[in-house]
């Protein structure tokens, strides 16, 4: 870690837990940006999904068999 971002890190530690975490999500945030190409990919693929489900060539998965282990 550069001299700077350690400076920077001990600025932090001094906020109070609410404004570290508003400092976390702004970092975040210049981190997350969305790529055009992977957003274009999963949009045609949900597209294709659904016109295969709505043709009857794939079926439905109910929420509770995908997500049921989660819960527990």
């Amino acid at each position: 870690m550069t001299q700077a971002a350690q400076e920077i890190a001990q600025l932090v530690a001094k906020l109070p837990p609410s404004e570290r975490l508003l400092v976390v999500e702004s970092i975040l945030a210049t981190l997350d940006k969305p790529d055009p190409e992977i957003e274009a990919a999963w949009a045609k693929e949900a597209q294709e999904r659904l016109a295969a489900y709505k043709r009857g060539e794939i079926q439905a998965i109910d929420e509770k068999d995908v997500f049921g282990d989660l819960e527990e």
